[in-house]
């Protein structure tokens, strides 16, 4: 499994962030995405563009590296004006076959998401604070166990990183299915900033869909169900699309 992202200054990650946060969220964001494959990381390559606190740089990487045993490979270095750029390539190893992807949705399925949505976006206003919301922006934790365990009882399957919203509309195009969420039984970071939580992205969270009897491996909450095509998303019965603001779009 092989999967590459970008990070760029001011953009992904604040001006002023520390740089050992960034190396921390460069590597994290790419193992989250083998975790939405139930794949064990082999290692990664890391483009680093060189500028302030290199040496913050490097610490962050050897602790993300370090916390999930997943060696460097490789990669480069480069000096350049304007904006700071990185680049982190992961190579993982697929523990179960067919590998979960977000073309697997059939209709009957449950949908399923792990954990509670805008706890990043709490985190951008307690910054520094080491809560837990602080650390959901700072320092996401790629589900890397929780996929595995679910990959054999999924049907599909992959990460939220640009808001639930955007990516269940994804999961449902690429399945060609209709997305039938319930707004109420969405675990949200915080009730009165609920619509925020849905679309703001950065949480990490696994989203998957799994037949009703299904026995979760990992605790999960059922959100909606997944109806006969053609792709379509709908929340409390009120159809949505990508011009509706579902989340992190370049």
């Amino acid at each position: 499994v092989l999967t590459h992202d970008t990070l760029v200054h001011g953009v992904h990650v604040r001006e002023d962030e520390d740089p050992a946060d960034i190396a921390w969220k460069l590597v994290a964001v790419n193992l989250s995405d083998l975790a939405a494959k139930g794949a064990a990381p082999v290692g990664v390559l890391v483009s680093h563009m060189l500028g302030d606190a290199d040496e913050r740089f490097v610490a962050g990487l050897r602790e993300v590296l370090e916390t999930y045993a997943t060696p460097l490979l490789g990669g480069d270095t480069v000096r350049a004006d304007g904006r700071r750029v990185w680049g982190c390539t992961a190579i993982g190893r697929a523990k179960h076959t067919p590998v979960p992807d977000r073309r697997s949705a059939r209709a009957g399925d449950a949908i399923f998401v792990t954990g509670s949505l805008g706890r990043a976006m709490l985190g951008m206003a307690d910054r520094g604070s080491g809560s837990a919301d602080d650390l959901a922006y700072r320092r996401p934790r790629p589900l890397l166990a929780e996929g595995r365990a679910l990959a054999p009882h999924v049907g599909a399957m992959m990460d939220i990183s640009d808001g639930l919203l955007l990516d269940s509309w994804r999961m449902a195009k690429a399945s060609d299915v209709g997305f039938d969420l319930d707004r109420g039984a969405i675990p949200v970071a915080d009730p009165e900033r609920a619509d925020e939580c849905l679309r703001w992205g950065d949480d990490y969270q696994l989203l998957f869909t799994a037949s009703p009897g299904t026995d979760l491996p990992v605790p999960a909450t059922r959100i909606g169900t997944v109806a006969e095509g053609p792709a379509r998303l709908a929340l409390d019965g009120d159809t949505l699309t990508p011009e509706d603001g579902l989340g992190y779009r370049h």
